[in-house]
C-alpha cells in the first residue's frame, strides 16, 4: 500500500468513528428525553447530547470532507451550532420558568407515592 492509501484509510476511519460517536450521543439524547421525568431534566438531557453529538457529526464529515471549501462551510456551521444551541436550550428552560413551570425537587410525588408507581 502507498502512504496515500494509507492516510485514505485513516481518514476513512476517523471519519467513521466521529460520526459513530456523534450519533451514539444523540440516541443517547432522544432516549434522555423519552425516559426522565419532568421537563428541565428532559432540557437538560436534550440541550448537552444534542450538541455534543451535533459537533461530533460535522466534526466527522469534515474529516470526510479534507481540506475543501466544503470543510470550511461545515466548521462555520459546526460554530453556529456550538453558539446557538445551548444559548436556545436556555432561553426555552428560562420562558419555562417564568411562566411558572417549577423544577420538581423531590423524587415523590405531592400525593405521596413514589414516581413511577401507581
Amino acid at each position: 500500500m502507498t502512504g496515500a492509501e494509507m492516510i485514505e484509510i485513516a481518514q476513512t476511519l476517523v471519519s467513521a468513528a466521529l460520526l459513530i460517536t456523534g450519533t451514539v450521543f444523540v440516541l443517547a439524547g432522544a432516549i434522555g428525553v423519552n425516559r426522565l421525568p419532568e421537563f428541565y431534566s428532559r432540557m437538560h438531557a436534550a440541550g448537552v447530547t444534542d450538541t455534543l453529538g451535533a459537533e461530533l457529526i460535522v466534526l466527522g464529515l469534515v474529516v470526510q470532507a479534507g481540506f475543501t471549501l466544503l470543510s470550511a462551510k461545515l466548521l462555520l456551521l459546526g460554530l453556529f451550532v456550538f453558539l446557538t444551541s445551548p444559548t436556545a436550550t436556555h432561553a426555552v428552560a428560562n420562558a419555562a420558568f417564568k411562566a411558572g413551570l417549577k423544577p420538581m425537587t423531590t423524587r415523590f410525588r405531592p400525593g405521596g407515592d413514589k414516581e413511577g408507581e401507581g
